[in-house]
């Protein structure tokens, strides 16, 4: 999944297809390709595909010798979910005869026994994908159904309509597509699905649009219709005509944009910090996409046999920065869970201090960009010392994925704020799924354990969009409290004591305010000595086994009059007792806690941020990613 567009109209298509590829660039990609109308040299039409993996540039130098006479053809800029990448498992994919070509967003959850049943009708599949099934369903509902011997079930004839095809093809599929199809036969149409999965279709003076962000198409139109669920779309160069599940006609809402490029670009947010703060309940969905097959955990870029990981008896996390954090929270959920020794370094550290390494010790190499020059070098050297190597990353084809046995890529997709939030969150679900694996292949977990695990790990999305939906006001008055404040002091226990350092590392690098943040444990061996009247102490005071303790710590800063701001468990009244101003997060397990408390302050950083006049997307004196020592 990742970005579609696709043109019909009187223009060549191939140029507004690269263009539109690389607006999508920024929700991140492994590999992107196009489909486009041709025709043979007896001038019979057929369908051409290009595909590359990596970047668009790439593609667009393999295109500048194809026909560019084409006004008709579909793009994709991919991210795994099924199947490495490679070219061939780079959209578009095309039916056995290389007449449909389609691409997808989404995932088709009962791909496997439909692949079976197709391939045992006689369809040949070319990739390890679960889209390539929609080009092959599709092909038998055109063409028509043979028998299946082997169940009994009867021929079917072909509709020989593409829509007809599309929709009849979409009967047969669970779970999440937006899809855009074309064929040989049907010369200049597009055939469109949706369900689950953003679609938006706009119709500008020179042709009909398809993609799965309006960035990709605002030079071309400014009237788009956001495509529902079950909704279909049949795009020609004269106009568009929309359909039911059934083939009825239907008229649907028409969608006026008036932003700018650059605000297109942040999806109407005031900033993209805002916006990717936003995108992380889809983080939490997209990074967990495809990990549960047939009721165990599926990660097929770990690189790892299960017997190399049940001999791991040591791991060590690396990272800088909020990465660190990530892995501060990780050493928690391996320790709990796995029963592994579990250590968290500093990257710029770890390579200095001639660590115990052994051929059993796992290495686990956290980095938002792949290129942290600290990270790299430790990792460098733990593989010379005989250590596997694990990255988690969000960028494919970085160095740490490459230098790395196997990766997790955390589906942030572009991160542009310079403070990371959602591949924070990203790489705290990534780090929980090696979590959870590492106890399955110990035995520490039984495979009931980690399907209900797994289950509320994906419940922590519709959370965190709680949260955002909920908590601003809340967050707004908290933030009064902070705004002209000369230091702030974050504090927590357990996995709470975890998350507050990242709240800490937030605030002051985005809005200029000191910030320290210290296990609320450790108050009175110094930092008790900070407080004063109106001084903010922000704590995370979620129900876990240690609430009644943190509790008892903020009692002691409410005695020497601090400002008390709390993240808390909704339905937590007895909380007001103490705090000043309480922000709410849903219950949830607290091994899953960070995920969610994390979000309000993120929240929380960026409205004192933006009180004391600050630029929240790039802070001073920082840069997105650090490659120097």
């Amino acid at each position: 999944m990742c970005g579609i567009v696709g043109y019909t109209g009187l223009d060549q298509a191939k140029d507004i297809l690269v263009d539109g590829l690389k607006r999508l660039e920024y929700r991140g990609y492994d590999s992107a390709g196009v489909a486009l109308e041709a025709t043979d040299g007896a001038g019979d039409p057929r369908i051409d595909v290009v595909r590359r993996v990596g970047k668009v540039a790439g593609l667009e130098s393999e295109l500048v010798g194809v026909d560019s006479a084409a006004t008709c053809g579909i793009g994709h800029t991919r991210w795994a979910t099924h199947g490495r990448p490679s070219v061939a498992n780079a959209h578009p994919h095309v039916s056995c005869d290389g007449r449909i070509a389609l691409v997808h967003n989404g995932i088709i959850e009962n791909f496997a026994e439909l692949r079976e049943a197709l391939v045992r009708r006689g369809h040949t599949f070319m990739s390890d994908t679960d889209t390539e099934v929609f080009a092959h369903l599709i092909e038998e509902a055109y063409d028509g159904r043979p028998a299946d011997a082997a169940t009994g079930e009867p021929a079917r004839p072909g509709c020989h309509d593409l829509m007809g095809a599309v929709r009849e093809a979409c009967t047969h599929v669970v779970g999440a597509y937006g899809l855009a199809v074309v064929c040989a036969d049907e010369p200049g149409v597009i055939a469109v699905a949706r369900k689950d999965s953003p679609i938006i279709i706009g119709r500008g003076e020179r042709g009909s649009y398809v993609a799965s962000d309006v960035i990709a198409v605002i030079d071309a139109t400014r009237d788009v219709v956001v495509l529902e669920d079950g909704q279909f779309a049949r795009l020609t160069r004269e106009g568009i005509t929309y359909t039911d599940a059934e083939g009825n006609a239907i008229e649907p809402a028409v969608t006026h944009i008036d932003w700018d490029i650059d605000m297109a670009e942040k999806g109407g947010y005031p900033d993209f910090m805002l916006k990717e703060i936003c995108e992380q309940p889809r983080v939490v969905r997209d990074t967990l996409v495809g990990r549960m097959t047939g009721g165990e955990l599926d990660i097929d870029e770990l690189g790892l046999t299960m017997e190399e990981l049940n001999l791991i008896d040591r791991v060590y996390v690396i990272a800088c920065g909020t990465s660190y954090h990530a892995g501060l929270i990780a050493k928690n959920l391996i320790e709990m869970w796995a029963r592994i020794p579990c250590e968290v370094e500093a990257a710029s550290e770890f390579r200095y201090r001639n660590p115990i390494i052994t051929p059993s010790t796992l290495v686990v190499a956290v980095s938002q960009s792949g290129e942290t020059a600290d990270t790299l070098a430790a990792i460098r050297d733990a593989r010379i010392k005989g250590a596997k190597v694990f990255g988690i990353t969000n960028v494919v084809g970085s160095p740490v994925a490459r230098e790395s046995d196997g990766v997790i890529y955390t589906k942030a997709n572009k991160e542009i704020a310079v403070a990371s939030t959602k591949s924070f969150i990203g790489q705290v679900v990534s780090l929980t799924l090696l979590a959870l694996l590492l106890a399955q292949v110990k035995g520490k977990l039984t495979t009931g354990q980690v399907r209900l695990l797994f289950s509320e790990l994906g419940n922590t999305a519709e959370q965190i969009q709680w949260i955002l939906d909920t908590q601003e006001e809340a967050i707004h008055e908290a933030a009064l409290a902070c705004k002209d404040a000369h230091s702030a002091l974050f504090v927590g226990r357990g996995m709470g004591a975890a998350i507050a350092n990242e709240g800490a590392l937030k605030l002051k690098e985005i809005s200029y305010l000191h910030a320290e943040a210290y296990a609320a444990g450790e108050m009175k061996h110094g930092p008790i000595a900070l407080i004063d009247r109106d001084f903010p102490v922000i704590a995370i005071a979620t129900k876990s086994p240690v609430y009644d303790k943190t509790v008892s710590n903020l009692k002691e800063c409410e005695a020497r009059g601090a400002k008390i701001i709390v993240v808390a468990t909704e339905g937590d009244e007895d909380i007001h007792k103490i705090a000043d101003h309480v922000i709410y997060i849903p219950p949830v397990r607290d091994a899953f806690s960070a995920i969610t408390a994390t979000v309000p302050l993120q929240l929380l950083a960026r409205e004192v941020a933006l009180m004391r006049g600050c630029d929240v997307d790039q802070p001073r004196n920082l840069a997105k990613s650090v490659t120097v020592e």
